[in-house]
């Protein structure tokens, strides 16, 4: 089984149906189909063959997703790169990678176009041009084979502890965790995707990009999420299906009563990801828009692996069962040992989801791996006794002070429950008496903002002494990546300041 393959119903049974929406225009599926094959065969003129890097550092547009389907028609390795990124993190990936071809905005040359020239051999080709670039190419699709274990996407993890390092994405990974999503959160081809999520991410590729493929639904994509235009792209597209990160629902939390109500009554399933989702949120969300959001649990190296569920409880906070095929196992970081129902552990995971690997990094791969085959995620968690996995933060992200565990994420959760917080991030910081203490950073709402020594005082009476933030901090904003994850090492530089 391999990719095309599963999207032949919709790009070819299908092909005269409405599929996609980008800024005014509509494409059929065929249109796409046409599209992808006519630049996979462009790219074969151009030398590259099966195994090839194909990087792209594009906003969210059709082109980005033309580049997609001739990767992997044509069996290229598609290699995003974070819009975001600059300088040496693009050279990274580019030098790490080895791509043949490079696909930008024109618009970007400034910062890409001197370090795409140091790479030797690599082809710059501006999404500008991709009309008169792949005219007169073949609409079939490539005569290549393919197989479920064939490459399809490297895509660079965030780097939060080190330099990003490229995770090795199958046909099959991407097929088991599409299926899985069609299944679990029962999508159908009468529903329609409203995706903000940029598509050089995981979230938005193999969520967003490749359930609408397989099943044919009806998708508008945005360039990215706008606080001022989404509430009109929701009332105007009448979207059944929502993808989003917490801090989008943050920002949906101001919607007027009246318009949450109008978007709700049409909506099916909203799901939230990437970043984990404070319960305060998914309350308020409830009251404002008449839905519970359905938090998952997924990563890069390993695309999606528990799920709260579509029919019973969605629990505040957690996040819910494995998916279909995939064991989870919690075990003590220090032993490699299954802890005990209720107890804390590094989250292990196995399954046809798990990627392939390092990109030329064995060392790093066998790491990543234990005796067993299963993943270490680096997360740590802990499951209820009725089977729900609950996540406590990154493994080194914990809190050991005075040889007590603390996890970050308890009183985060805890502070986001008082007044006049709107959000709130934990952080250790060295100490010479208890090795390492939390330190509290909030960013207070504007209408009642919460005041540090009310806070440090409410965490005195709710939380263990050992628990109680060393110092509490008010800052305008958390630092966050692209998908909204806070970024605690940068939390960490502001501390020196």
């Amino acid at each position: 089984m391999n990719l095309p393959a599963l999207f032949e119903p919709s790009l070819i049974q299908h092909a005269d149906l409405d599929a996609l929406e980008f800024q005014g225009t509509t494409f059929t599926f065929g249109q796409i189909e046409a599209r992808g094959n006519r630049l996979s065969h462009r790219l074969l003129a151009a030398g590259l063959e099966p195994g090839d890097r194909v990087a792209v550092y594009v906003k969210n547009c059709v082109e980005m997703m033309e580049i997609y389907l001739a990767c992997v028609k044509a069996g290229f390795i598609f290699t995003p790169i974070n819009i975001l990124y600059r300088g040496g993190e693009i050279e990274h990936i580019l030098t790490d990678a080895g791509p043949k071809v490079l696909f930008s905005h024109a618009k970007t040359d400034e910062i890409v176009a001197p370090i795409a020239a140091g790479q030797p051999g690599l082809q710059h080709w501006h999404i500008e041009d991709i009309r008169s670039l792949t005219a007169g190419q073949p609409e079939s699709p490539p005569p290549v084979d393919l197989s479920d274990d064939t490459l399809a996407s490297l895509v660079y993890t965030s780097g939060t502890t080190g330099r990003p390092k490229g995770a090795m994405l199958t046909h099959g990974n991407f097929i088991a965790n599409a299926r899985n999503l069609i299944e679990c959160w029962r999508l159908t081809p009468d529903d329609r995707l409203l995706l903000p999520l940029p598509l050089f991410h995981v979230h938005g590729l193999a969520n967003g990009m490749h359930t609408w493929l397989a099943l044919g639904y009806r998708m508008r994509l945005l360039e990215r999420f706008q606080k001022e235009t989404i509430l009109d792209e929701m009332l105007d597209y009448r979207p059944t299906v929502f993808f989003g990160v917490p801090t989008m629902y943050t920002r949906l939390l101001e919607t007027p009563p009246e318009t949450a109500r109008a978007i709700g009554n049409r909506m099916r399933l909203f799901v939230s990801g990437s970043a984990p989702l404070p319960a305060a949120t998914l309350e308020q969300f409830r009251e404002l828009f008449g839905h519970v959001i359905l938090e998952r649990y997924g990563m890069s190296e390993t695309l999606m692996n528990i799920s709260n569920p579509y029919e019973g409880e969605r629990r505040p906070g957690s996040v819910g069962f494995p998916l279909p095929d995939v064991s989870i196992r919690l075990c003590d970081p220090a032993t490699g040992l299954p802890v005990s129902e209720g107890e804390n552990g590094e989250v292990l995971i196995k399954g046809p989801n798990v990627f392939a690997g390092y990109w030329r990094d064995p060392a790093a791969t066998a790491d990543a791996f234990d005796a067993d085959g299963y993943f270490r995620s680096g997360d740590l968690g802990d499951r209820s006794p009725d089977g729900y996995y609950t996540l406590q933060g990154r493994l080194k992200e914990l809190i050991i002070s005075g040889g007590f565990n603390i996890y970050p994420r308890e009183v985060e959760e805890f502070i986001l429950g008082q007044p006049g917080v709107r959000e709130a991030a934990v952080v250790g910081v060295a100490d010479p008496v208890k090795g390492e203490v939390p330190v509290l950073f909030v960013v207070a709402d504007s209408d009642a903002p919460a005041n540090p020594d009310s806070l440090a005082a409410a965490c005195r009476k709710g939380l263990a002494s050992f628990k109680v933030p060393k110092r509490v901090l008010l800052t305008d904003a958390l630092p966050r990546n692209a998908l909204g994850k806070v970024q605690k090492h940068l939390l960490l530089s502001r501390l020196d300041r």
